[in-house]
């Protein structure tokens, strides 16, 4: 599938080819972190991406694998774009929220679930609003 997207303030854009049954939501703390919940993504060789404007900045860090990983984002609004092996990056873990297209990726499988917030599994019963609700304090 072709996609194509950017950061929150256009200073990133890319298009890529992504396989849509790749798509996944990852709960480890680490995505917890940068997100503030978990992150959902789809992987991407890395010749099927292409960036289009911008250069990311990098944030290196360890995996509890024991594996550097670069994150990458916006160096002006900060929305990450992709994590990726430090070392010899073969696939992206683009993050779905950049992608124009995200409404059509329905992630297939979730990573790191033992790390999962326990209010992550059932969200129906929390109330929901179309916009933004006006909150009293």
């Amino acid at each position: 599938m072709q996609i194509d997207g950017a950061c929150l303030c256009g200073y990133l854009s890319y298009e890529a080819v992504i396989n849509p049954d790749l798509v996944m939501i990852c709960h480890c703390s680490d995505c917890q972190t940068t997100t503030g919940s978990y992150h959902a993504g789809v992987l991407v060789n890395v010749e099927d991406f292409v960036l289009r404007c911008g250069t990311p900045k990098v944030f290196y860090k360890m995996a509890e694998s024991g594996r550097k990983r670069a994150l990458s984002f916006c160096p002006d609004c900060g929305v990450s774009l992709y994590g990726a092996n430090a070392d010899n990056p073969k696939t992206y873990s683009l993050r779905l929220g950049t992608i124009r297209q995200r409404s059509a990726l329905k992630p297939k499988r979730q990573i790191w679930t033992r790390s999962r917030l326990p209010w992550v599994t059932n969200i129906e019963g929390i109330e929901a609003y179309t916009t933004q609700p006006e909150v009293k304090l």
